[in-house]
């Protein structure tokens, strides 16, 4: 979907596809029938924006074969859908049964994640619009924090250095003008976005910059308009955001708000869960960690990064951080002028919620994301944006 700003800019919003398991490019087509096209004639629109996810496998064989790269820009045309923004961070591997740790790699110290992200960056550009110039990939925030040490973190370094000159190389081949945003994510090296704005000033231009998801933000209890602050002091851009919110317990020393808790302790994705105390943030890598023992106080709120749906909150006793996504989205474009111009709603858990809360059929899934997009909506046209057609 499409937005006019007060200022006359365009905010692109989409949702992202990694909450489809496809890892080849015969199943990413495949989505694009069985879900992104469902959900565009759900919202009753021409034209749905949808932040892809591109494996490596699928990526890969998109750049061997120029053939089958316009055989995918074709069927996004054919299909009403459109692609400003990849999502990069995961590599492989998204749709198994248990992902955890492994999402967390390649990271940035390996050469492959470059490799990778350089091949996202250069479909992307075939990928566009005919009347848009600018791409956004959101990326993996450097690294997990465990076995990332100084020479690991140079190496980081160099190859993101590396990127911003394929990517200012890639602008003059191209005309396109592809940016890189790293995702802090709680756990990793770069947890929050006060730990992006050292190594992201230390690159030259602006190429690289930070991805805001409302989720990790809130899962961190980062004020947004400090975060954000803070961001554009350090002169570090936002090139994209994603629209999330984090599950919420006031009060986790309630017998039955653990129980209640419980329920989303599943196997397949990390959630890591924290808290806030006078002390500063503690944390667990999982919720069912948190869950075990007194590793967390329980005595202030937990909040615990799994993606909730943004319209269904879950019953009481826990909720959602859906007024943190309120609050940052209000910074992020309802201002004299937007933070960012692309928008993404990411909710890849839908099948990792309680089994009672889960969809049972396309058909739910479907019409679950043109709810979340459908509210992303009212509460970009409640800033002062314009939905365009």
């Amino acid at each position: 979907m499409r937005f006019r700003h007060p200022d006359g800019s365009t905010v692109h919003v989409a949702y992202c596809t990694n909450v489809h398991p496809a890892e080849t490019l015969d199943g990413v087509l495949a989505q694009l029938r069985d879900h992104c096209e469902p959900v565009r004639r759900c919202l009753g629109r021409d034209r749905l924006g949808i932040g892809l996810w591109l494996a490596k496998d699928a990526a890969r064989a998109l750049i061997t074969d120029p053939v089958a790269l316009r055989g995918l820009r074709a069927e996004l045309d054919r299909r009403g859908l459109e692609v400003v923004t990849l999502n990069g961070f995961p590599y492989d591997g998204f749709g198994a049964a248990e992902v955890k740790y492994r999402v967390y790699r390649p990271d940035w110290a390996d050469s492959e994640r470059l490799a990778h992200t350089t091949d996202l960056a250069r479909l992307l550009t075939a990928l566009l619009p005919d009347d848009v110039t600018e791409g956004t990939i959101s990326t993996l925030p450097l690294a997990w924090r465990t076995d990332f040490d100084e020479r690991a973190a140079a190496t980081a370094g160099t190859a993101l250095t590396t990127l911003s000159g394929r990517l200012d190389a890639l602008e003059e081949l191209t005309g396109k003008s592809i940016r890189v945003a790293l995702e802090p994510e709680p756990g990793c090296t770069v947890e929050t976005t006060a730990d992006a704005i050292g190594p992201l000033t230390a690159l030259p231009g602006d190429r690289v910059g930070v991805c805001v998801d409302t989720c990790h933000l809130a899962t961190s209890f980062e004020d947004p308009a400090t975060a954000l602050a803070a961001l554009e002091a350090a002169g570090v851009g936002i090139p994209k955001a994603q629209l999330s919110a984090a599950l919420h317990a006031e009060e986790p020393r309630r017998p039955e708000v653990r129980d209640a808790l419980a329920a989303f302790a599943e196997p397949r994705f990390l959630h890591q869960t924290r808290t806030l105390t006078p002390a500063g943030l503690r944390g667990t890598d999982d919720l069912g960690e948190a869950l075990a023992g007194e590793a967390l106080p329980d005595d202030a709120p937990w909040r615990a990064h799994f993606h909730v749906p943004l319209h269904a909150p879950p019953a009481a006793p826990l909720t959602s951080t859906l007024h943190v996504l309120e609050e940052a989205l209000t910074l992020l474009v309802g201002g004299v002028r937007p933070r960012t111009r692309h928008l993404e709603v990411e909710t890849y858990t839908w099948q990792a919620l309680p089994p009672e809360l889960r969809p049972r059929t396309r058909t739910q899934l479907v019409d679950g994301i043109a709810a979340e997009l459908t509210l992303a909506r009212d509460l970009l046209t409640g800033l002062g944006l314009t939905e365009l057609p």
